[in-house]
């Protein structure tokens, strides 16, 4: 992208932001300490004038200390300005407090992904998924979802459905044009989708197709629903050429699905897809592509979280640049009959037809 081919720091700009690069993690773990400890909250409520450090010792429970040396390490990452003795919540700590997008994403850092990047280096190396031993011993993270402790699992969860929620009513009325009567949603991991779709249409038929474990977590939310009649289930590894695909459907459905894997694997997916399909059957992808974004804070976000995928879910999958995915598309034999940019959040729809 044009945006990165030009170096737009100066020599004394990028030294200066290589030392805040240095301390990353440290300002990361400051921020999140100012939050947790209720730091941010006090000052928030203090508004402009601010308190000083006593004050907010005294507030937010915290040491005078403790106080301090957070919110010292506050002013030098902008989370916080100073007026005389009062700190005072800047712009930057508004967001790190309020905002859903924020709380979200440094949830899901700070929860599941801090401690496996220390295992980064030797995951390049090794082309497995290192950091995922700090949770358990499991291939993938999809194998132990359901076993994750609480807190990360929760983040986890959080993180992966506000991203798709935002992008669900326009989704539901692109998909159900089609007026589907069945619609194999595959990795449909918690059922959202699927229950989604039930709720829109009361014809509708979803078959999910997921791992065991996690596949028993989303008819059981079927059931929670009253959809168990509608919503069936389909257990198998796609990648398991032995396991069988369901039968017949008019919709193929894959939601932030084929980011999980690498580039080999998404095409014998979609070959199976193919192979499997009628041939007046839609194949719908939605995904999130990097090079679509038009903000450069979420391209930064979506290679950041690639790196989750190298380091804990699998090894060799990415949040990956839309040409790369549509040159796999054509590989397998399909061809694009629909691209729509900026769904939700900065996500992409591909409908495809077989080639």
């Amino acid at each position: 992208m044009s945006r990165y081919a030009v170096d737009p720091l100066t020599a004394l700009q990028a030294k200066e932001q290589a030392q805040k690069l240095a301390f990353a993690p440290i300002a990361f773990q400051a921020a999140q300490s100012l939050r947790e400890l209720g730091i941010l909250a006090v000052l928030d409520d203090a508004g402009p004038t601010g308190l000083s450090a006593q004050q907010i010792a005294e507030r937010s429970g915290v040491s005078e200390y403790g106080a301090k040396v957070l919110l010292d390490m506050g002013l030098s990452a902008l989370v916080v300005t100073q007026d005389g003795d009062n700190y005072v919540l800047a712009r930057l700590g508004h967001f790190l407090l309020h905002d859903a997008m924020t709380r979200v994403n440094m949830d899901f850092t700070a929860d599941v992904c801090y401690r496996a990047m220390s295992h980064l280096t030797e995951t390049i190396r090794s082309g497995r998924p290192e950091g995922l031993r700090e949770f358990g011993d499991w291939p993938t993270i999809y194998e132990g979802l359901s076993r994750l402790p609480e807190k990360a699992r929760k983040s986890w969860f959080d993180f992966d459905h506000f991203y798709s929620d935002k992008a669900f009513p326009e989704l539901l009325q692109q998909i159900f044009a089609e007026r589907p009567k069945t619609i194999v949603d595959i990795g449909g991991n918690t059922g959202k989708w699927s229950l989604q779709c039930c709720a829109h249409d009361e014809d509708v038929h979803m078959t999910i197709v997921d791992l065991p474990r996690q596949l028993a977590l989303a008819l059981d939310n079927a059931r929670e629903h009253g959809f168990e009649a509608r919503i069936h289930g389909h257990p198998m590894n796609v990648l398991d050429d032995s396991q069988p695909l369901p039968g017949e459907a008019d919709i193929w459905w894959m939601s932030q699905y084929l980011d999980c894997f690498s580039p080999m694997e998404i095409l014998r997916i979609l070959r199976r897809i193919r192979a499997a399909m009628r041939p007046d059957a839609s194949v719908y992808i939605l995904e999130l592509f990097w090079d679509r974004q038009h903000f450069e804070a979420a391209a930064y976000s979506l290679n950041a979280t690639s790196l989750y995928f190298t380091c804990l879910a699998n090894g060799n999958s990415r949040f990956y640049h839309s040409k790369d995915m549509l040159d796999i598309v054509e590989e397998a034999g399909f061809v694009v009959a629909e691209q729509v940019d900026d769904i939700g959040l900065g996500h992409t729809l591909l409908r495809l037809r077989a080639g």
